[in-house]
């Protein structure tokens, strides 16, 4: 399987003309994005700081047309005349409202919801009861739906009428805690996930994760991990995936909830403190900038390796895949000597002395000076610093 054959079709962005990196501060790198809505806007964003995007979505949303469990849903609830009603997200929110509407509700449900006692989870869910006339009277501290149950069970929920307006990845465990409490418990779905078109995409996407051939995958919602998992088990790539998150690629989440399934999993992804999208952008920068950059100044000048962009006294050095992880250990190792046992286990290699020799030729004709690859008699290679 190569991943490097699969990656064109792929909706990648390859920038130009960024040769600097104080304004372009992720040329060099690959990043996964796996949302559907608002995709453009991150994509945009990270395109604009030199990145190579490899978008593939893992789901979308159903059009309200098709989601008739939501209206359903919305009728039971205005039936109910809700006692509390918990707002997750903003965009679930206007949603339903909208939803509403379109089927000739919109009143009614404004109207339920206004005579109950409205909880947000966060400021964005806040903004939009705001905007349809509505007020809350209560917030979670750190924006999880677990703390807002804990703020209810705190006050008492027993023969209570719950609404809680979730968002394309239930709680289950919420949920089922204010039951466990004597509340009466409705939910309504403003927007389920489906599988997108051109679903092809998403398994080149898992490929490039598994060979490394991306150093940052990205999450904006719990379902689309979930859809990833899913993904990769159908391909037989789902513990190879895993081993790359945990140790190439880097994965990051927009807030806790999308991160949830990310930790079931075993992995520690990065989470922006505020769980923004632009957080979560300046995040993923600097754990680059900090840690997937490497300099040393060598015999032939001086080297940065940005991801897979290498520059030598700031002219750009094309490489292939092996000759340039053959390279990024080197640097790491800062000029020590490292053995040929390990440099083949690097590349795979078996042991085979042959393909080490053939990777190393290869990347000494590509460099500006191939002496900068020192051999040095049975012990192995450094770079001549």
């Amino acid at each position: 399987m190569s991943a490097l054959n699969t990656l064109e079709p792929l909706e990648t962005v390859n920038p130009v003309g960024l040769p600097d990196p104080s304004d372009a501060p992720l040329d060099g790198f690959r990043i996964g994005v796996t949302s559907h809505r608002r995709s453009r806007d991150l994509i945009e964003a990270l395109e604009r700081r030199g990145a190579t995007v490899l978008h593939a979505p893992a789901l979308k949303i159903a059009p309200v047309q098709e989601d008739e469990s939501l209206i359903q849903d919305t009728r039971a609830i205005i039936d109910a005349r809700p006692d509390i009603c918990i707002a997750t997200t903003a965009y679930g929110m206007r949603r339903w409202c909208e939803a509403a509407d379109s089927f000739g509700i919109g009143e009614q449900l404004l109207e339920t919801l206004s005579a109950c006692r409205m909880f947000v989870r966060g400021p964005k869910a806040r903004g939009a009861v705001r905007a349809a006339g509505l007020a809350d009277v209560g917030i979670s501290s750190d924006e999880t739906t677990a703390t807002l149950v804990d703020m209810l069970l705190a006050e008492g929920v027993r023969g209570k009428t719950v609404a809680v307006q979730l968002h394309g990845y239930t709680d289950v465990r919420q949920l089922e805690r204010l039951r466990m409490s004597g509340a009466t418990v409705l939910t309504v779905t403003p927007y389920r996930w489906v599988k997108p078109d051109g679903a092809d995409k998403l398994p080149r996407l898992i490929e490039a994760a598994c060979s490394g051939n991306l150093d940052v995958l990205t999450f904006t919602s719990a379902p689309a991990v979930d859809a990833v998992w899913s993904t990769a088990h159908e391909m037989g790539l789902y513990k190879q995936l895993i081993e790359s998150l945990q140790g190439p690629v880097t994965v990051a989440a927009v807030g806790p909830v999308t991160a949830q399934p990310l930790i079931d999993a075993g992995l520690s992804p990065l989470i922006p403190e505020r769980f923004r999208m632009g957080a979560l952008i300046r995040l993923v920068t600097e754990h680059l900038a900090l840690n997937h950059v490497r300099r040393l100044e060598t015999s032939t000048g001086h080297i940065e390796l940005r991801g897979r962009c290498l520059r030598i006294d700031g002219e750009v050095v094309e490489l292939a895949p092996a000759p340039l992880l053959l390279l990024r250990a080197l640097l790491g190792a800062g000029g020590a000597v490292l053995s040929r046992e390990s440099l083949s286990d690097l590349l795979e290699l078996r042991g085979s002395v042959h393909a080490l020799d053939m990777t190393v030729s290869r990347l000494r004709s590509a460099l500006p000076d191939g002496k900068l690859v020192e051999t040095v008699v049975k012990r192995g290679y450094r770079l001549r610093v």
